[in-house]
Formats: C-alpha cells, sequence, structure tokens
C-alpha cells in the first residue's frame, strides 16, 4: 500500500506563492490578444516562473479562456 499524507501536510508557504504566481500569470496570459511570442520565455521572465510554471500557466490559462467564453 502507498504512503497516506500525513494530516496537516500542505502547502508550504513557498508552494502557495507559487501557486499564486501561477495563478495570476494564467488570469494575465488568458486576458492577451494577440497571445505574446514566444510565450514560456515571457512567462518566465515576467512573473519570475520555472519552465514547468510557466507551461502550467499556459494549461490554466486555457482553461480560463474556456470557462469565460462557456459561461459567455
Amino acid at each position: 500500500m502507498g504512503a497516506r499524507p500525513r494530516e496537516g501536510d500542505g502547502m508550504s508557504g513557498a508552494d502557495h506563492q507559487h501557486s499564486a504566481a501561477v495563478e495570476e500569470a494564467a488570469r494575465w496570459l488568458s486576458e492577451q490578444k494577440p497571445e505574446p511570442h514566444p510565450v514560456i520565455p515571457t512567462l518566465r521572465s515576467r512573473f519570475n516562473l520555472t519552465a514547468v510554471e510557466a507551461c502550467e500557466v499556459c494549461a490554466m490559462a486555457t482553461r480560463y479562456r474556456i470557462n469565460r467564453s462557456a459561461h459567455a
């Protein structure tokens, strides 16, 4: 059996900060028309993100755009 998460485990302060930065960048990216190119280097420099975080931003921004158009 796999290890079960311990009570109290969760995002550390640093993880939460990164998560907030990713969400902020995703909101920003979802509002850009046209989207900046190249997008990953732009996100990394503008929001001080890692490459993985920048990729997460792209996926999240796409979900934001889809949700926005579905509820428009």
